[in-house]
């Protein structure tokens, strides 16, 4: 009877703690401390951050986070406080070690927040590299937790413990040309097909499914903060981030970034979660002229067919799902009735302020672009770096992105130019999000688990069904898929830019591949194509060159309105791979109706009538593919699906004469409409 009655108290001692931690957890999670001691209270566990040898209310997780918010606020001392608006690029050294400025913005700048931009592959290229890097040198998933537990465990020995969030860019798709500051190759991650593709697949449910693997492969690892996904949409053909966009359709990219947020967040934060930073309010896509932001001749954003909203819609259902925080744009809203109209958009308080707060109903952070402060002041130019800063936290920016400088803060806080009151404001929607994601408890991650779960089977396998869903069938005038041969029969194929290693297996016996593919930089020339070559299969690639200052990619300005294949071949900062002319050689050699070509579309190309690509056999749309997906479309193994992201024009000068805030072009000008894909 006493055991049961002791039973019976301690079931109500454990209800009674449950109610006390609404909001933040019903039991006892997991705690785990390197660096501090674990207090005991009441049979629960605590981890004791500052060190005092007490439970302080921020300590104790049965608290709602509003009052652990509070407490410890009322803790931090003022540089603490204005180091959590800031925010940096972090990376790790060969083999995942600390770097000194690790030390150095953790212990002398008070940063909690960091830019993760290393590629985590198995097989890293060791070169020696700075941990500051932008870049970051290669490293393994093992060394990529290693890392982030070890900057962690320098966190929990400041003052007060306050953990780290590290995020990084999108890193789970397949980029012929991912760079840093945009994106980051997939390496040992699943390796989806891009943005556009995963619109391609029209699957929801396989979009879900998505979201979920990429925040168990991200937590693993410790990254638990993505600066993603681009809610911005695809209606302006000639800005060369299309290819981080979704759709040109409003509807379905809002229904694509609620489903992520549902589901790399979940219903809320917890420790188990991504929190997402959707990009680029109010929506980066119409650019005049098709010029980035990131670039001086691309700061200005037009509205010719006052499409502002299609273009907000997106961002209301981010807000609606519950999206942690949202990324203001670099651009300048034109003409919009929002003011100021005549700066950034992370400058203007009617954008940040009346628009995202007031009226969407917006509740989270709002976090910077990379360099607002200084580079990309647009209309802000000729004011300091001390003006832009106080401008840019008036209108409502919370967290300055690629700004590291303490002092430069802590300096505005101390001569009264900037309240304590509004840096507060920021510290709080900031904390709020590192106690959801449980970081407070266990900021901590498992090396090993790490190591296995990265790219395992079972997420691959997904991927790769996602990437074969996504490939869109344009043209088929040679009545694919390819039938295989007989047993003792072969079919001979002549290909560019396929590793012909996929057809050494069982799974293509019959195919005999013969690479057409070679260096012109070294003198080389295309190999001899043989007179019994059954069907030539080009994948064909479109990048710009690193030169004129465009370190994130683009065509110089004067080569923007160049998306027909023919005129792009002429012009000096587009690249096509292979060139135009190998491609209109095989397809004479070989036979335009026994050629097949993939186009990766990483913007809406013109497959004009003087490039001769509309006389191939069969053309496929692809966004971010492997060669055996490619090829189990083009032999029948999986029957093609996908539904065209964005219209595709029919003349180059549609490109230039479209509205850049409205969807497609007019009918008269349409190749392929939006939605389009044919099947076998």
């Amino acid at each position: 009877m006493a055991n049961t009655y002791k039973f019976i108290v301690l079931l109500l001692v454990l209800n009674a703690s449950s109610l006390l931690g609404q909001g933040t957890y019903q039991f006892q999670p997991n705690i785990e401390a390197r660096t501090v001691n674990i207090l005991h209270q009441d049979q629960f566990e605590f981890k004791d951050l500052n060190k005092n040898d007490k439970l302080d209310i921020y300590e104790d997780w049965r608290k709602p986070i509003e009052v652990r918010i509070e407490d410890l606020l009322s803790q931090m001392s003022i540089s603490e406080k204005v180091g959590m608006l800031l925010i940096n690029t972090l990376n790790a050294e060969d083999y995942g070690k600390v770097s000194d400025t690790a030390v150095d913005f953790i212990e002398k700048e008070k940063m909690t927040r960091f830019i993760f931009r290393n590629s985590i592959t198995n097989s890293p290229v060791r070169v020696g590299g700075n941990g500051n890097g932008f870049r970051g040198v290669q490293i393994t998933p093992f060394e990529a937790a290693q890392f982030m537990n070890s900057v962690q465990e320098i966190a929990e020995n400041s003052p007060l413990g306050i953990p780290l969030l590290f995020k990084s860019n999108a890193r789970n798709h397949v980029d012929y040309d991912a760079r840093a500051g945009i994106n980051v190759e997939s390496g040992a991650m699943s390796s989806w097909p891009k943005e556009s593709g995963l619109a391609a697949t029209r699957d929801m449910e396989l979009i879900a499914d998505f979201g979920k693997i990429i925040a168990q492969e991200w937590t693993s690892i410790g990254l638990r903060g993505m600066y993603g996904y681009m809610a911005d949409l695809s209606t302006e053909p000639r800005w060369y981030r299309i290819h981080e966009t979704f759709t040109e359709d409003s509807e379905l990219a809002s229904n694509i970034i609620s489903t992520l947020i549902k589901n790399m967040q979940g219903e809320s934060l917890s420790s188990k979660s991504v929190a997402l930073t959707i990009k680029h309010f109010p929506g980066g896509g119409p650019q005049e002229g098709g010029g980035d932001p990131h670039y001086d001749f691309g700061k200005r954003q037009i509205y010719p067919a006052n499409q502002f909203n299609y273009h907000l819609a997106p961002f209301q259902a981010a807000v609606d799902a519950g999206v942690s925080s949202i990324m203001a744009y670099y651009g300048i809203p034109v003409d919009q009735p929002y003011l100021p109209n005549n700066v950034g958009m992370a400058f203007s308080k009617g954008i940040l302020t009346d628009l995202l707060r007031n009226k969407l109903g917006f509740n989270g952070y709002i976090n910077s672009d990379t360099g607002i402060i200084g580079s990309r002041a647009w209309g802000l130019e000729d004011k300091t770096t001390e003006e832009q800063i106080l401008i840019a936290i008036d209108a409502g920016t919370d967290v300055l992105s690629g700004f590291n400088n303490n002092k430069q803060l802590l300096d505005l806080v101390n001569s009264g130019k900037l309240s304590i009151s509004r840096v507060d404001q920021s510290v709080r929607r900031l904390l709020k999000e590192q106690f959801e994601l449980a970081l407070f408890e266990n900021p901590y991650v498992d090396p090993n688990r790490a190591a296995y779960l990265l790219g395992n089977p079972s997420f691959q396998k997904k991927a790769d069904i996602a990437q074969r869903k996504s490939i869109v069938l344009l043209q088929n005038n040679m009545n694919l898929p390819i039938k295989m041969p007989n047993e003792k029969d072969t079919i001979r194929i002549f290909t560019m830019g396929i590793k012909t290693d996929i057809f050494d297996g069982q799974l293509w016996n019959g195919i005999q591949a013969f690479a057409g593919d070679y260096d012109p930089t070294k003198n080389e020339s295309m190999p001899s194509i043989g007179q019994n070559i059954d069907y030539a299969v080009i994948t064909v690639h479109v990048l710009n060159e690193r030169s004129g200052g465009r370190l994130f990619g683009g065509a110089s300005p004067d080569e923007l309105n160049l998306l027909a294949f023919s005129d792009m071949a002429k012009a000096q900062s587009w690249k096509i791979v292979p060139s135009l002319e190998d491609i209109q050689t095989i397809m004479k050699t070989v036979g335009p109706e026994k050629t097949i070509l993939s186009i990766d579309f990483r913007q809406p190309y013109v497959l004009d009538k003087n490039s001769g690509l509309l006389n191939a056999g069969a053309i496929l749309a692809t966004f971010g593919v492997s060669d055996a997906a490619l090829m189990d479309i083009i032999t029948g193994k999986f029957i093609p699906t996908g539904k065209l992201p964005f219209a595709l024009a029919n003349n180059p000068e549609a490109i230039v004469t479209q509205d850049p805030d409205a969807p497609g072009y007019p009918t008269r000008d349409i190749l392929f409409p939006f939605g389009f894909g044919l099947t076998y």
